[in-house]
């Protein structure tokens, strides 16, 4: 009966899936977001915010990119898995060469088997930060839970200029030495001083989609008054877990279940707070408060309530997470790679720092690390035809794979990893020579059913290890998803069954025809020889911790 019964799900989500065309120009547009500077950001159409895009289930999004900017372009569809056509992942120099200025790309998104809450965003340069990000949303056509209606929040940091500009300042001057850049935090697209009302009708049950598109900052998102039930973190639906409030690194999102009172005696406010994890705090400035007004009748009365300390609050917990679709330990572990977060102020102390996992910053390859998984053969299996700095790591086909990420230093960081949810298995202290050992991350390991997500903390002075199974042919950059840190070279590529690869995918023609335009070779090794002769390729930046 439960056999027949899923079969019957499949053939219906199959029936209803449609192709959804969305088109992107993206260009410049000055713009004012924060209401205190304006300059050139990256928009889409001619505005910003970029509007959201909802599919249903089973749905193909046909995402077809004009680039109007005077430099290459990639989009990513963070969380997406792209199983059996990984070139659409739209990472830059990973899996595509990117879209020249005045040429378009489709992007095939097929989102069999996935659904919840997403995001769009630049992928090759600066662009995220710039503006060019966009929710995205993957509606289930049977929903586990029923609620009356779904709102989308958007939470952005903002700067102050352009990125390049910003780090281009920043490679000025000595490091550390601008300290703070206080952006400003935008809510559901504009000022957060200025978010619109968010309105609530007595009785009803609400789902609120909470995505945090910011390139740099953390936000914690609480609704006084109410009770958060979270149903779903990064795509992975939960059972419900009752919190006061959600603690979001950069690039993470959640859907919590709100009951609406039954009454419209009083209207409420949603606290958010907009803080960062690597600068001490300064009053007014880091962190910064927010209040949404959330209205259930006009000109009813606020309920004001009592401040309570964080820490007496309960706060989302991966480890107090559990999926719906219960999946246990992965085990036993097949391949271990342990990384350990490097961090090299320059000598002449100008400049901000390199920033590793493991012995070298990332940078692209000359030729995307995808093509040369499949134009290499054999040698596709070793991950030194990648180049050093790629910091590759190659994996086989269904093995399970553990990854250990040791943080001796003073900052956090948002990981995130293409094309796979890893589960999240155990956080705890580590001991620093280089630093105060004021760590207050406490020891936690997974239960029977670990958390499964695409975007996770790794807290200063502390260790994070994850695992996912290799099931996902294709070439995947993982890396920190902010925005300085990651354009310093805190990433690593992680290359699943190549030989599995070169029997499954083919890049579509007009990706190659695009990389020809850009002059980028899309054939052998990292530096697009033959062999393992890295003739021609740029030195890769060692990076031993001096900090």
């Amino acid at each position: 009966m439960l056999l027949a019964a899923l079969t019957l799900l499949v053939v219906q989500v199959c029936v209803l899936a449609e192709h959804v065309r969305v088109r992107w120009n993206v260009g410049y547009l000055d713009i004012s977001r924060d209401g205190y500077s304006t300059w050139k950001a990256v928009g889409v159409n001619g505005t910003l915010p970029i509007a959201p895009i909802y599919v249903d289930e089973g749905d193909v999004l046909e995402l077809n990119v004009y680039n109007s900017l005077d430099k290459p372009i990639s989009v990513h569809s963070h969380g997406l898995f792209f199983k059996n056509a990984t070139y659409y992942d739209g990472a830059g120099m990973v899996t595509e060469c990117g879209i020249p200025p005045n040429e378009s790309f489709t992007y095939i998104i097929d989102t069999g088997g996935q659904t919840g809450t997403f995001w769009i965003h630049g992928h090759h340069h600066s662009e995220l930060s710039d503006g060019l990000r966009a929710p995205f949303i993957i509606r289930e056509r049977m929903p586990a839970v029923q609620y009356d209606e779904d709102i989308l929040i958007t939470l952005e940091d903002w700067q102050r200029m352009r990125a390049d500009d910003l780090t281009n300042l920043q490679q000025s001057v000595p490091f550390g030495s601008l300290g703070p850049n206080n952006p400003t935090a935008l809510i559901n697209g504009i000022n957060g001083n200025k978010t619109q009302p968010i309105h609530f009708v007595p009785g009803r049950r609400y789902r609120l989609r909470v995505v945090s598109m910011s390139g740099t900052y953390w936000f914690k998102f609480r609704l006084p008054g109410h009770t958060l039930e979270i149903i779903e973190g990064d795509g992975t639906d939960t059972e419900p877990a009752v919190v006061d409030g959600l603690d979001l690194c950069p690039g993470q999102r959640y859907s919590v279940l709100v009951m609406a009172h039954d009454t419209d005696a009083f209207n409420y406010a949603f606290n958010v707070t907009f803080y960062s994890k690597f600068f001490n705090q300064v009053a007014g400035l880091d962190p910064r408060h927010y209040e949404i007004p959330l209205v259930y009748r006009p000109n009813a009365l606020t309920r004001k309530f009592p401040v309570i300390e964080d820490s007496e609050l309960t706060w989302s917990d991966d480890f107090a997470l559990v999926p719906r679709n219960k999946q246990p330990l992965l085990a036993p572990v097949d391949r271990q790679i342990v990384l350990t977060e490097r961090e090299h102020d320059h000598e002449n102390g100008i400049g901000s720092a390199d920033i590793a996992f493991g012995d070298y910053a990332y940078s692209p390859g000359l030729v995307p690390s995808l093509f040369t998984a499949l134009t290499t053969g054999a040698l596709a299996g070793e991950s030194s035809v990648y180049g050093p700095q790629a910091s590759a790591f190659v994996v086989k086909h269904m093995h399970v794979v553990e990854i250990v990420l040791n943080n001796p230093n003073n900052r956090y960081h948002s990981f995130h990893m293409h094309g796979h949810a890893f589960q999240i298995v155990e956080v705890g202290p580590l001991y620093s020579p280089t630093g105060p050992q004021q760590n207050k991350i406490a020891y936690q390991r997974a239960r029977r059913w670990p958390m499964r997500r695409d975007t996770v903390t790794l807290a200063s002075y502390s260790y994070l290890i994850v695992r996912f199974l290799a099931s996902n042919p294709g070439v995947f950059l993982a890396h920190c998803h902010q925005a300085q840190h990651v354009q310093s070279g805190m990433a690593f590529t992680v290359v699943v069954a190549p030989d599995v690869l070169q029997k499954t995918q083919r890049v579509p023609a007009k990706m190659l025809q695009l990389c020809q335009k850009l002059g980028v070779k899309t054939l052998g090794n990292a530096a697009g020889n033959q062999g393992l002769n890295m003739t021609g390729l740029p030195p890769a930046i060692p990076v031993e911790n001096n900090f």
